[in-house]
């Protein structure tokens, strides 16, 4: 059974990857005027925190029962957020995940005041809960006027289940919503 699952796993890693390369990033520049456009938001996975789901233990809200982020993780988003300003991008809200390791990527990016959604919780675990998160997301980010930009902290397989795009900690993929409303238009990649 074990060869099975890992057999699997390396499949899954594959078609990640095929999918990460259709929709290729864009020149870090192109990328930065398409984020200052109106009506533009972006989604971020989380910085680096080594691991693979969370232990068998987790507890929300305990962060000692929880995959967090390591000291590299730390400074990716301390310097994420610092390219971010440095860039002129003017956040109006971050939302992020109950998760640690997402709160904490949030907080360090010092962009604002950072609010804890749970529709951006990971359903890693439980798939159940896809379908209902990620209409929730869709419609708060519809919900936006055109002059706010919200950033988005959140976990590989929501962002996954909105745009298709298996991101890297610490990417940012910058998203529109569609005239009807109902999905997001991928506009751009950053792993600033």
């Amino acid at each position: 059974m074990s060869i099975l699952l890992r057999n699997m796993r390396q499949i899954v890693l594959v078609m990640a990857g095929l999918v990460c390369m259709s929709f290729p990033a864009l020149a870090s520049d192109e990328a930065w005027e398409i984020w200052n456009s109106e009506g533009v938001h972006a989604l971020m996975r989380h910085a680096i925190a080594p691991g693979t789901g969370d232990p068998a233990n987790f507890t929300l809200g305990d962060c000692t029962t929880q995959r967090n982020l390591n000291e590299t993780g730390r400074e990716q988003a301390r310097s994420t957020g610092t390219v971010i300003r440095d860039n002129g991008i003017q956040i109006t809200s971050v939302l992020t995940s109950q998760w640690c390791r997402c709160v904490e990527t949030a907080e360090l990016l010092d962009l604002g005041p950072v609010r804890e959604e749970p529709a951006l919780n990971s359903f890693f675990r439980d798939r159940s809960t896809e379908a209902t998160q990620t209409r929730q997301i869709k419609q708060q980010l519809s919900s936006l006027p055109a002059t706010e930009k919200a950033l988005l902290v959140t976990h590989q397989v929501n962002i996954t289940a909105l745009t298709g795009i298996y991101p890297r900690s610490g990417e940012i993929i910058l998203v529109q919503m569609a005239d009807d409303a109902a999905e997001l238009k991928v506009l751009a990649r950053l792993m600033p």
